[in-house]
């Protein structure tokens, strides 16, 4: 299995074809366990954590409506922030990835969800669960591999542009959810004439009304019904959005580009069996360590591997999952990349103060360049 890492040998040089067979063979079985026993108290959880989340938001637009009084404010902020973190990772991320439709319930369904997110579902769905978990890491396939405006991988050619990006990370922190509804429309591909310009105009068109939804509730609707407190009710908006964002693009990067987790060329994918899909899967992704509030509040994307490996699983069975992965890690010789939040952080930011100065690319002569400076430098 070839794979392009820091090291000189690859992290699963030692595996044999029989060895990778069975890997695939034995998450195959996991998979097929949990998926077997699915039932009346898995889908009690979703409906709970709907239920509080309601709550949770019902309870911060309730006190943001007396937010002239600074405790009202502080607790209103605060429920929202929670009930919007909530929503968008364990709610709708998950909800979106298919993982709950095997209830059959219309109003849990990847099918008929519309998350509290500028990027409409349809056109999220396509790039993260089939884009990202289809080439999962594979550099020039994998847009997420710094979400083609970050070097994060020594594998990526440097430009010019890339100094500044500490500075444009933090920021793209503050407003993730409007960062990703640009991304996803892929412009660089409409740069490059990989796609049409009638097909991109219509996205932004479908963000657009998406986004204008958004701001009208956030920032007009719910302040204005505040009345005398309608400033401090929009302060307290701007405030929840900004702390769901900065949380999610903190998960959502520790998960993906700490240290350790390694990409892969495209080379990869030519007769990538079912045992190289999952290691590559495995390899690729990296765990947050934590307890029950931590993996709740990170739409248990703290267990990252897991849900790489089995992304349309229900996400409250991931904590069940990852003791019999890591086994199955350490009796095959494989890294079980696991750290603490701030652990991960931390390497996080290091890669990307690291990666902004210039330095070789390990890139292959050739392989396409995913992000938006290659279709300005060709």
């Amino acid at each position: 299995m070839a794979v392009h890492t820091s090291e000189p040998v690859s992290a699963t040089a030692h595996l044999s074809d029989v060895d990778i067979k069975e890997i695939g063979r034995e998450l195959d079985q996991l998979r097929d366990e949990i998926t077997a026993s699915l039932g009346e108290s898995d889908a009690r959880y979703i409906r709970r954590v709907i239920a509080v989340q309601r709550r949770l938001e019902v309870s911060g637009r309730t006190l943001l409506m007396v937010s002239i009084l600074p405790p009202a404010w502080l607790a209103g902020t605060a429920c929202l922030a929670v009930a919007k973190i909530l929503e968008n990772m364990e709610i709708g991320h998950n909800v979106l990835h298919g993982q709950w439709d095997w209830m059959r319930d219309p109003e849990i369904h990847s099918t008929t969800w519309e998350w509290d997110s500028a990027t409409p579902a349809d056109m999220w769905k396509h790039s993260h669960n089939f884009v990202h978990h289809t080439y999962t890491n594979v550099l020039g396939k994998d847009r997420d591999i710094g979400y083609a405006v970050l070097r994060v991988s020594p594998e990526q050619p440097w430009h010019p542009v890339y100094l500044a990006q500490p500075v444009y990370n933090a920021v793209l922190a503050a407003f993730f959810e409007w960062g990703i509804a640009i991304y996803d429309i892929e412009l660089e591909r409409a740069w490059r004439g990989e796609k049409s310009w009638a097909a991109t105009l219509n996205q932004l068109r479908g963000v657009a009304r998406k986004a204008g939804r958004q701001v009208v509730k956030d920032y007009l609707a719910f302040p204005l019904l505040a009345g005398p407190s309608a400033l401090p009710a929009l302060l307290g908006n701007i405030t929840a959005n900004m702390a769901r964002n900065v949380w999610s693009h903190t998960v959502i990067f520790c998960g993906h580009f700490p240290d350790g987790a390694e990409v892969f060329p495209e080379d990869q994918l030519d007769g990538e069996s079912r045992g190289e899909w999952y290691l590559r899967q495995l390899l690729g992704s990296a765990n947050i360590t934590g307890g029950p509030l931590l993996h709740l509040m990170t739409g248990n994307l703290s267990h990252q591997i897991e849900h790489h490996l089995f992304p349309d699983l229900p996400s409250n069975r991931y904590a069940e999952i990852a003791p019999k992965v890591r086994d199955l890690c350490e009796r095959y010789g494989l890294r079980y990349n696991a750290g603490s939040l701030l652990r991960q952080t931390a390497t996080v930011w290091k890669n990307v103060l690291r990666l902004a100065l210039p330095s070789p690319s390990r890139r292959a002569a050739g392989d396409a360049v995913p992000d938006y400076f290659a279709a300005t430098t060709r």
